[in-house]
């Protein structure tokens, strides 16, 4: 399935009204500048208006003076030239793209800049700003030429693009926190930072980064007409003397630029280049000659920086001066960012052909001794990573450990290990199984080979009331919590299955609406964490990167039960799910009740996703993985694809918390990011496939 593509940004057919694009411009630098002044007033200090109006009619304290010139207005300042550097950029991109998702963070460009930084952090190297910025440059190209190329080709669907840079941006955000974790003396300071924070420290980063942004903006201003003149379509530019290959590069090169010169002053400051050029667009109708770029790109700018002023001054007055330095602008920004996605997706539509899975397509149907033979070589290599899991750690034990320990003759140190780590490999398993059958069901019944639970937005809203819940009530039982958390798997899937419903249910729709909602509750969890106290704030990140740290026996219960009966009724609904992934009229013509079956199977997959959810937190990309694995191993029919789908998720995740206990043990790292950076690359590689097609 495909969806129409998105309207590039074109020159308007009508001519321009200089007037109307005066008007526009004194009205929107009119609202900045009031955004500005109320972004003035606020802080933890008490200087309030009249004492800023008693300073620019000459009056005023020393200390009011003090308070403006070394927090205020860095603070503004660094808001102006982040805005006006990624609207500017994510005009330029989206042009190029001819996609209207396209930005820095869809392009994982900021997610490769804020690796670049703390890499180099890391290893006990301090840059100057503008060699961090290079830097920063570096990482954002790099991340961004990887995404163009996994995201062309398979027609202008946005789909691509996004998913490509959000596998992209998720895997180099894992690396960048393992280096966090691994190195957290050398990066302190930078895990704030990484969710873009406007708090400055004087003026050098900000004097030191505008010129280069506006350097940057006026480029793409004199590259305006060529911009222009890209709109009507490679051939039409190359036969009207357009060099289309070199502008492309230099247009990227500059867009890149500029959101480096953004992350390195604030760090990764989210979807501002998506939401400001989206707002330029709605109201370009209505101003004759805005969608020319030397006007777009201005007017991005502009509308960059009131979104990154305005999201500030909403935080702050919401919650407080305080969250000003709590509350990281990102998130907010991240926020609306993830609403504007929804809300662009919507306005897609399907205009072909339904899409199979790739590998569903591709694989063959085994013979019953080869599902036999994988069944066998999987249970056995299941209970070797269980094995290996309950002897490794930051203590070594031996076989002859385990034996004793199961006889009740252990030692006390041994005992005392192996109560501790065997409800910790029960709980690999058992979440790995769920989660693997949960996107078995979700790819088939969305028929979309790249649908799973994380990306749908369902383990996001679960992790979401989780982290609500142990954050207001720590107290909790296991099975309330988990309650709560099927709670908000089940919101955020009726949210994104309700959305995407609106006009038929769409694929490609759906998965973008997924993502965006999926945004948008990891950024909800991110302000409730910052605004606990430290113990909860502790173990709230522990769920949130998928760690099974001091799971017992106890917080399994809910995930096996959920499983048992979860496995009962798919395998009873294996050749529904057959059929359901072929199409709409196949299940419809033998009597199947499809909105009905379909809204069941939804429901089953969200709850076994939130069940692992509340067992070990929040953990990506083993919905998709596995029953991709499965479908190249034993066929496309379900009867043999839940059961190896199962093994192989429970193998999966078994290994990444194993590796995350012994790496750097005594330290540990969280199963969740080890799943990302295993399985991020064989999603590229499925994009990459796919493409090829």
């Amino acid at each position: 399935m495909t969806l129409a593509p998105t309207a590039p940004a074109t020159a308007a057919p009508v001519p321009a009204r200089p007037l109307r694009v005066t008007g526009a411009t004194v009205a929107g630098t009119v609202l900045v500048a009031l955004v500005a002044a109320v972004h003035l007033t606020q802080g933890t200090a008490a200087v309030d208006a009249a004492d800023l109006w008693a300073l620019l009619t000459g009056g005023g304290t020393d200390q009011a003076a003090a308070v403006v010139v070394a927090s205020r207005l860095p603070r503004l300042l660094a808001g102006l030239v982040v805005g006006a550097a990624l609207g500017a950029a994510g005009a330029a991109l989206q042009s190029i793209a001819r996609n209207s998702l396209a930005a820095p963070d869809t392009l994982g460009v900021n997610a490769g800049a804020h690796l670049a930084v703390v890499a180099v952090a890391a290893v006990g190297v301090s840059l100057p700003f503008y060699a961090s910025g290079l830097l920063a440059f570096a990482g954002g190209l790099v991340a961004a030429g990887l995404v163009l190329a996994l995201s062309a080709g398979g027609g202008s669907a946005p789909t691509r693009l996004v998913l490509a840079g959000s596998a992209v941006s998720l895997a180099l955000h894992a690396l960048t926190t393992v280096l966090l974790l691994l190195f957290a003396q050398e990066t302190s300071g930078l895990y704030a930072w990484g969710s873009g924070s406007l708090a400055q420290t004087g003026l050098s980063a900000v004097g030191q980064a505008a010129p280069v942004v506006a350097l940057g903006i006026a480029a793409l201003v004199l590259l305006g007409r060529r911009l222009d003149v890209l709109g009507l379509g490679d051939d039409t530019a190359e036969v009207l003397g357009v060099p289309v290959r070199r502008t492309r590069v230099v247009v990227v090169v500059l867009a890149v630029l500029l959101a480096a010169a953004a992350v390195t002053v604030a760090g990764p400051v989210g979807f501002v280049g998506l939401c400001a050029p989206a707002a330029v667009r709605i109201v370009a109708p209505l101003v004759p000659g805005m969608h020319r770029h030397r006007v777009l790109v201005p007017f991005s700018a502009l509308a960059g920086v009131a979104v990154v002023l305005g999201a500030d001054v909403v935080v702050r007055a919401a919650l407080g001066g305080q969250a000003g330095v709590e509350v990281p602008t990102g998130v907010v920004t991240t926020v609306f960012g993830a609403v504007v996605l929804v809300l662009l997706a919507q306005r897609f539509r399907d205009s072909g052909p339904v899409r199979h899975a790739p590998s569903a397509r591709s694989a063959r149907l085994r013979d019953r001794r080869a599902f036999a033979v994988v069944v066998a070589v999987l249970v056995v290599a299941t209970a070797g990573v269980a094995a290996g899991a309950l002897l490794l750690g930051d203590a070594t034990l031996l076989g002859g450990d385990v034996v004793n320990w199961l006889a009740g003759r252990g030692g006390r140190v041994t005992t005392f290990v192996l109560d501790t780590r065997a409800p910790r490999v029960l709980a690999a398993l058992l979440a790995g199984a769920a989660l693997a059958l949960a996107g078995t069901a979700v790819q088939a019944v969305c028929r979309n080979p790249l649908a799973e639970p994380g990306l749908l937005g369902v383990s996001g809203g679960a992790g979401l009331a989780a982290v609500a819940a142990i954050t207001l009530a720590p107290t909790l039982g296991t099975w309330t919590l988990a309650g709560i958390t099927a709670a908000g798997a089940l919101v955020a899937c009726a949210l994104v299955f309700g959305l995407a419903a609106r006009g038929g249910l769409a694929s490609d729709r759906l998965v973008l609406i997924g993502v965006g909602v999926s945004y948008g509750t990891l950024s909800l969890i991110t302000v409730l964490i910052v605004q606990t106290d430290p113990f909860n704030e502790t173990k709230a990140l522990t769920w949130l990167s998928g760690s099974t740290y001091g799971r017992t026996v106890v917080h399994l219960v809910p995930v096996l039960v959920a499983l048992v009966l979860a496995t009962v009724l798919l395998a009873r609904a294996r050749e529904e799910l057959d059929l359901m992934a072929l199409d709409d009229d196949t299940p419809r013509v033998l009597g199947i009740a499809l909105g009905r079956t379909r809204l069941a199977l939804l429901t089953v997959s969200a709850l076994l996703t939130a069940a692992a959810v509340a067992a070990v937190g929040v953990i990506s990309f083993v919905g998709l993985v596995a029953p991709h694995a499965a479908r190249a191993l034993v066929g496309s029919r379900h009867a043999r694809v839940v059961p190896v789908a199962m093994l192989l998720g429970a193998v999966l995740v078994c290994v990444a918390d194993v590796l995350g206990r012994t790496v750097i043990a005594p330290a540990q790292l969280p199963a969740g990011l080890l799943t990302s950076l295993i399985g991020t690359p064989y999603f590229v590689y499925l994009l990459w496939r796919s493409r090829a097609r």
